[in-house]
């Protein structure tokens, strides 16, 4: 079965995972709640940055900061645009959206939508 990803990168003050926590939580229950059928937030680990490029020079990690990767799963791109619309619109992700209220720089977060290449 074929499925869509949509993958977001953030960084997040070190001092603000917990209430990034709360906030992932509430999010991942509207988005499940309106069809999502995965919703996985992770912090990072084992991120160094490269010669290159990496997930900290993505998101120009400051010292007091770490990387939260994150994925939304649906059944296709077709799907996640009727869940996003419902989810955009549901009044209990309206105080998260305010850019003051985000317990990160939505300035540096990134994301995308993906086909499903490989799935085993």
């Amino acid at each position: 079965m074929s499925r869509y990803v949509d993958g977001f990168v953030v960084p997040v003050p070190t001092e603000n995972l917990d209430a990034y926590r709360r906030m992932a939580r509430k999010a991942g229950k509207i988005w499940r709640e309106h069809g999502a059928l995965e919703y996985v937030e992770c912090v990072a680990d084992d991120v160094k940055p490269g010669k290159s490029t990496s997930f900290p020079q993505s998101v120009k990690l400051k010292a007091n900061e770490t990387v939260v990767f994150s994925w939304i799963v649906y059944t296709s791109r077709k799907h996640r645009d009727a869940v996003n619309a419902k989810v955009m619109s549901d009044p209990r992700l309206a105080d998260m959206m305010d850019p003051k209220a985000m317990p990160f720089d939505g300035k540096r977060m990134f994301w995308g939508g993906f086909k499903t290449l490989v799935e085993l």
